[in-house]
């Protein structure tokens, strides 16, 4: 958790119950506490009872209202018996959290067409069975009581296919079908029912699973070679959260918001500032008298 204090008056999702898939550890967990210590109550989905049942109990220890169900978001199943679970207990769905995902290191030709599944089955499928589960619940705010009460969902994305990354072929395929099906949820489900669909696409995160297992210490990369030199807190995607949630986001619809620093801009720099300054006047001059082939002048 980040050390920071919130910009968000403690009762900003007072009375809103969040369901939070992946909410067992990392980004998720963050999010889980933050919502619960801004009021709302919180339910959390995963595979693992165990985490499950640790987290909980540390959201409990902080008089959030919590509760965990064991479940598999590429299950309908089980995404349905989740729901179903959490209005039975907490009376109610206003936000839906997209966080369960998949992903490891791995090159092209040594992933195996059920590794790539896999991961496009929890990120993508997983994230449009728990909005198809949810939504009947969450257009009960809808149109026309007002933007607060509307349902919201957020997923989890990335920006690793912005361009491209290297040995993340499956997760760059996989989060940009999210982004996709963010797009298409706004469009669709904010005209007919009044959800605000968005994404947030996390930057390098300190202390996390996904940090661990994607830039492990024996590959030598440091904070200090992201654009703002740092890496980002499970803090600062917990913030950016709250905000498209709660009443400051509420004219936000159908956007993928990028929370890495900047990273996903940076380009290598061929050249340093000062190399810069030493030649280019001279390159400037130079040009102006240079004449380019087939030139009349």
């Amino acid at each position: 958790m980040g050390d920071e204090e919130s910009p968000f008056r403690k009762t900003v999702l007072e009375g809103k119950v969040a369901l939070i898939t992946g909410g067992g550890s990392g980004i998720c967990f963050e999010i889980a506490t933050q919502f619960g210590l801004h009021g709302a109550k919180v339910a959390i989905m995963g595979r693992r009872k165990h985490m499950l049942d640790a987290a909980v109990a540390s959201l409990q220890s902080l008089g959030i209202k919590a509760m965990g169900v064991q479940g598999d978001v590429r299950r309908k199943e089980d995404a349905s018996r989740t729901v179903e679970a959490v209005i039975t207990e907490m009376g109610r769905l206003d936000i839906l959290i997209n966080g369960a995902a998949g992903n490891f290191l791995v090159s092209p030709e040594d992933l195996s067409p059920n590794g790539f599944k896999t991961v496009m089955d929890i990120d993508t499928l997983g994230t449009f069975t728990m909005c198809h589960a949810a939504v009947n619940y969450l257009k009960e705010g809808g149109k026309g009581k007002g933007p607060t009460e509307c349902g919201v969902i957020i997923s989890i994305s990335a920006t690793l296919h912005y361009s491209a990354s290297w040995y993340q072929i499956h997760v760059s395929a996989a989060k940009a079908a999210v982004d996709s099906l963010t797009r298409s949820l706004a469009l669709e489900w904010g005209t007919d029912y009044g959800i605000r669909c968005n994404a947030i696409a996390p930057g390098p995160i300190a202390e996390t699973p996904g940090t661990y297992k994607l830039v492990p210490e024996e590959s030598g990369i440091t904070s200090g070679q992201t654009l703002l030199e740092k890496w980002g807190d499970k803090w600062d995607i917990a913030m950016t959260a709250i905000f498209l949630a709660a009443e400051t986001g509420k004219y936000i619809n159908g956007a993928v918001l990028p929370v890495d620093g900047g990273q996903w801009l940076s380009k290598p720099r061929h050249i340093s500032k000062e190399q810069l300054r030493q030649f280019s006047r001279v390159v400037e001059q130079r040009s102006r008298t240079v004449k380019l082939p087939n030139s009349k002048l």
